[in-house]
């Protein structure tokens, strides 16, 4: 085992629809080899992408709406019920969409508002997509994004300026680690009670955390700030589930070392 002390989940998040509200949750059941259940789900294409709900494969996110190009998504706050398959779209208090993502009807009336308002945002028609078990992730793999506060703390340092951790968009946020521990544990498996999850990549930052996702300004050059300072523009790491077990706020996540054998 690693001789760091072991972190403590401080936030757990999923995102139903790409670049739209994130969720809060209490506890998560993970599957080995699956994202959060419901995690980028839906995605608003930003004009015909050839993506193809029969056969759906990995496309970059600039053929979605997205807060790298598109801040104002952060000034709407969207609800996903599970069971209903409804989104509900509010700006200022009001619901201005809202619909079953799993009917043509329900899909017709989220396009609807996002043809009026993000119009000049629009390559072509936008539409909802989706394909069973398929999730619309910034990267190939299905993963779990993780993010290391004492790192987000040392980056307000370098802005000199608060940072709000959602801007970074994570599944789980720990507390706990020393700040870049998380660069350490490429390879290594976590263990946070009975599931697994090997660390994979380190997270590339675009522009989307630049975003402030409370107020929907782009007031901060995060990805360029990093660089400036240790010479990359990376904060959190993906990690992929190997073994099935729920986790919850406050569970303590271990890593252990890769095996010798």
């Amino acid at each position: 085992m690693s001789s760091t002390k072991a972190a403590e989940i401080t936030g757990l998040y999923r995102y139903p629809v790409k670049g739209l509200t994130p969720e809060p949750l209490q506890r998560v059941p993970l599957s080995a080899g699956q994202t959060f259940p419901s995690d980028r789900r839906y995605a608003i294409e930003n004009g015909p992408s050839g993506f193809d709900p029969a056969a759906p494969s990995w496309m970059p996110k600039f053929v979605f709406l997205m807060l790298m190009r598109n801040e104002r998504l952060a000034a709407l706050h969207s609800h996903f019920e599970d069971d209903s398959h409804i989104l509900t779209i509010q700006s200022d208090d009001e619901v201005v969409a809202r619909g079953d993502l799993e009917t043509a009807e329900g899909r017709t009336a989220i396009e609807a508002f996002f043809a009026e308002n993000f119009a000049r945002e629009l390559n072509g028609p936008p539409r909802v997509v989706s394909s069973s078990g398929h999730s619309f992730s910034d990267v190939a793999r299905k993963v779990v994004s993780i993010v290391n506060l004492d790192s987000v703390e040392a980056i307000e340092r370098m802005a000199g300026a608060t940072v709000h951790p959602l801007r970074f968009r994570a599944n789980l946020y720990v507390r706990g680690w020393p700040a870049w521990h998380e660069f350490d544990l490429l390879g290594q498996t976590l263990a946070i009670g009975p599931a697994r999850l090997k660390v994979v990549k380190r997270i590339t930052r675009c522009a989307a955390v630049n975003v402030d996702p409370e107020t929907a300004v782009r007031d901060l050059d995060i990805p360029a700030t990093i660089m400036r300072h240790l010479g990359h523009n990376e904060c959190g790491i993906y990690a992929e589930v190997i073994s099935d077990g729920s986790i919850g706020l406050g569970d303590a996540v271990a890593s252990e070392a890769p095996s010798l054998l």
